[in-house]
């Protein structure tokens, strides 16, 4: 407004940002939705008909973890968590036991305190029928799963920092607009009025 030259840099790089945060925004969506649904069409379709969309947590303990495990192993009354810690229901049910127990390998009491902490702990963080997975047949999709993870994720990060571009810019140009219009006072009139004026630092980039 004031006519200062160095607004064009200001609202160059602000377009460019913008520009690269919607791109990169779009590019990590749709990674996303391909990495949910090869997982749903290859590791969730033999467990599960219904298939609800797992939250961001539930994918990347996939990619780390080949088979999610069975949640309880025999029917009944009861849970029977999940024994082999190489899936990732094993490994919350060790982690439980560890925590909980006085020593991981000998199992309390079911009626006891322990037990009952241990088994909430597991209900808290296992995953049922619903959600269980297993790329154990898959090996060439599961790769391709977590590469599609790993560029999504990259696309998010960078999309972020163009985000943080935008704000770096909007202060920066604050402080130079703050430099540039510096206030000072003039009589308007001989009736001793006053009015705000702006006035340039330094020449305008082009003279």
């Amino acid at each position: 407004m004031l006519g200062v030259d160095r607004a064009l840099p200001y609202l160059l790089v602000e377009a460019f940002a913008w520009t690269s945060f919607a791109w990169h925004s779009t590019d990590s969506r749709r990674q996303r939705d391909g990495y949910r649904d090869l997982a749903s069409r290859v590791a969730r379709a033999p467990f599960s008909p219904v298939r609800p969309v797992g939250d961001f947590d539930y994918y990347e303990r996939m990619s780390h973890y080949a088979e999610a495990g069975r949640f309880d192993i025999v029917a009944g009354d009861g849970i029977d968590p999940e024994p082999d810690s190489t899936t990732w229901n094993g490994a919350v049910w060790l982690l439980a036991r560890h925590t909980y127990w006085a020593d991981a390998a000998v199992a309390p009491d079911t009626s006891s305190a322990e037990w009952k902490r241990a088994i909430a702990f597991y209900q808290g963080r296992a995953y049922d029928q619903l959600f269980r997975w297993s790329w154990a047949d898959s090996p060439g999709e599961y790769e391709t799963f977590r590469d599609l993870i790993d560029s999504s994720n990259e696309a998010n990060r960078r999309s972020l920092t163009a985000l943080g571009i935008v704000i770096a810019n909007h202060l920066l140009s604050t402080v130079d607009a703050y430099i540039v219009v510096r206030l000072r006072r003039r009589p308007v009139s001989a009736g001793g009025g006053m009015a705000i004026v702006g006035s340039l630092p330094m020449p305008r980039l082009t003279r």
